[in-house]
């Protein structure tokens, strides 16, 4: 066991799983960030711009978009360190919470923002 590696609650466990499937487990990390970046990003750019929308509608959306955007970086770093650990231990891979939640929050800023089109 390699003492440098970090964090040691998921390197200390079982054995070296094969490098392409860590390797997938980082890009998938990775992509979370990505997907955080990105509704985080549309959520400030939704109320920044300061679209001729209703605007009680348009921030709640930001806000959904926002906090949608804020949990990806925590299901990538939880779910990259279930993963690992699950790889480590040859066990079957974790479900991802989030993957029920980002739809659910995704679908309720795009009816916020149809709301704010429609209503004066």
């Amino acid at each position: 066991m390699d003492e440098s590696r970090f964090p040691q609650s998921v390197y200390a466990r079982g054995s070296e799983p094969d490098a392409r499937f860590s390797l997938a487990n980082e890009r998938t990390f990775l992509a979370w960030i990505s997907a955080g970046l990105a509704l985080i990003s549309v959520g400030v750019g939704l109320e920044s711009l300061a679209l001729n929308l209703q605007a009680g509608l348009r921030l709640a959306a930001s806000i959904v978009l926002v906090v949608a955007g804020l949990a990806c970086p925590v299901q990538a770093w939880f779910g990259w360190a279930r993963a690992e650990a699950a790889l480590r231990e040859r066990r079957p891979l974790p479900f991802a919470p989030l993957l029920v939640v980002l739809p659910i929050a995704l679908g309720l800023a795009g009816v916020l923002v149809l709301a704010a089109l429609v209503v004066p």
